[in-house]
Order: C-alpha cells, then sequence, then structure tokens
C-alpha cells in the first residue's frame, strides 16, 4: 500500500500562536507551518509560559502530525550590512530558542542575497551566522535551508551552494536540513516534471548534499518558465510545472514520504482548501 503523503498549509498565528493548530485542523491539514511572531518586522513579541502551555496542549490532542516554524522575511544571513547581520543574528538564535519552547522540531530560513558583495562574501556571512546563532541556541532544534530560484545576489539557488554551506559547518551538520521549494527548483532550472528530470535534480541532491538531509517540501507551482529564475508561487497544478508534473513529484517514493507544507495563493481562483484537495487527488494517482 502506498505510504500517504502528509500536507498541509501555512496558518495565522493571529489571537495566539495557540490558535494556529486550530486553524491547521479546519484546512484538513496533515503537518502546518507557521511564523512564530510578525514575519515584517523586527521587534519579535516573547512567548510566556501560557502560549507554550495552551500550544503544547492544542497541539498534542489535534492528531497533527507536525508543526514546522519559519524565519521572518526580514533577516538577511548574507547581507554585507553589519546592522542587518547583527539583528538576523539575533533573530535567528530567537527563533531557534522559540521553536525548542513551542516543541517544534523544525525552523525553516532563507539564506539571503549578498547584495552584490559576491557569492564568497555571502558564504562566508552564512556560515558565521548560523555558527553563531546556534552557540547562542543550543538545542537539537534542526534548520532546514530553503533552497532560492536562483534570482540576482540570491544565496542557495544550486545544490552545489547548499552544499558549501552544509560542508563549512561540519560540526553543526547534525543541526542541519533542507526544506526544497519545487517552485524555486525549477525555476532555477531543476527539472521536476517528468520522471527522468526528477530523477537527475534527485541524483545531483544526493551527490551534492544526501537524500538524509532533505527533511521538508514546500509544495509550489510555479508561474515562471524553466529556468526563469523567477519566483512566484502559483496553484498547484495551474503553473508550468502543471498536473502532469506534480503526478511525477508526488509519486515519488523520497518525496512522498516527507511532510510537504503548500504556500500556494489565495485568490477568487482557489484557497488553502482547493489546492490542498488538489495535491492530495495528485498524489494518489
Amino acid at each position: 500500500m502506498a505510504l500517504m503523503a502528509r500536507m498541509g498549509v501555512h496558518v495565522s498565528i493571529a489571537g495566539g500562536v495557540d490558535k494556529a493548530v486550530g486553524r491547521a485542523k479546519e484546512k484538513g491539514c496533515d503537518v502546518f507551518q507557521i511564523f512564530s511572531s510578525n514575519p515584517r518586522g523586527w521587534k519579535i513579541r516573547p512567548i510566556s509560559d501560557d502560549d507554550i502551555e495552551r500550544f503544547a496542549a492544542q497541539f498534542r490532542s489535534s492528531g497533527l502530525d507536525l508543526a514546522v516554524d519559519h524565519m521572518p522575511y526580514l533577516p538577511n544571513l548574507a547581507s554585507p550590512r553589519d546592522d542587518v547581520y547583527i539583528k538576523s543574528i539575533d533573530a535567528l538564535a530567537t527563533e531557534l530558542a522559540r521553536c525548542k519552547m513551542l516543541g517544534i522540531p523544525f525552523l525553516v530560513t532563507h539564506l539571503g542575497s549578498h547584495l552584490g558583495a559576491g557569492w564568497e562574501q555571502g558564504l562566508q556571512r552564512i556560515v558565521g551566522a548560523l555558527d553563531l546563532a546556534f552557540s547562542r541556541a543550543e538545542n537539537d532544534v534542526v534548520l532546514l535551508l530553503e533552497n532560492t530560484a536562483g534570482t540576482k545576489n540570491s544565496m542557495g539557488g544550486s545544490f552545489q551552494e547548499i552544499a558549501a554551506i552544509i560542508d563549512s559547518l561540519l560540526d553543526r551538520r547534525s543541526r542541519l536540513g533542507v526544506c526544497l521549494d519545487t517552485c524555486h527548483l525549477f525555476a532555477a532550472g531543476y527539472e521536476l516534471r517528468t520522471p527522468e528530470g526528477l530523477g537527475e535534480t534527485l541524483d545531483q541532491f544526493k551527490s551534492n548534499i544526501g537524500l538524509e538531509k532533505l527533511m521538508l517540501i514546500h509544495l509550489n507551482d510555479c508561474r515562471g518558465t524553466l529556468g526563469s529564475h523567477l519566483d512566484r508561487h502559483e496553484h498547484i497544478g495551474l503553473g508550468q510545472i502543471g498536473e502532469v508534473g506534480f503526478r511525477t513529484i508526488l509519486g515519488h517514493e523520497a518525496i512522498r514520504a516527507l511532510p510537504m507544507i503548500l504556500e500556494t495563493p489565495i485568490d477568487s481562483r482557489r484557497d488553502d482548501l482547493g489546492n490542498l484537495r488538489v495535491a492530495r487527488q495528485l498524489a494518489s494517482g
């Protein structure tokens, strides 16, 4: 019997972080993702003991499989600007600590932009930032490095770039994993739509990073064409990856076994429930 795919969406924490659990249940999630604080600001509201207890109790009784946290938008771990860089390290250490308090095992982070300073300097900044943040938040929360669409100056657009970061932190290897975003992968030039193309992409991941490091999928269609470097998410099956592509992706054993978070648009065509329904239909063959 084929393994059932575990899917969910990003949900709001408005009114309290514990409210996210009920919202995930209402949307029919198996897994869900949150921002533990305002994703568009630097100021982070402390999590109280009551917040922690309520979240833990709600999650325990929910039957949900997994909660994942995502870093806010403003931090840039590759920034050449010291003010932003220092605040970014602070934000990362804080989020790692918050995940541990809430019992959330994974924190997803974007790798940022070197802003024209060059890949090598960007790599040094990211490695330094991760090492410092891990030192300040000594726990077992795994930081998932998310691939990018390979837009100008961005870090992490190829498997080789992600591997260079992990390989530069060998002492921290157990605390690092990868979140692959299908939209970003496709936009970066990795073929996913055919069994041959997907097989080659996963072979490249395996040889550069190792499949044991692949721990989460962001399941999103892509508005841009293959290799367009356009980071624009689309409804499942309605973008350039398409229904045939998602049948291929969701039929692959290595991917099916992983938790998947949809970060698809909400508009007049479809909402979260609609995208989850389509994704599950495609996963069932």
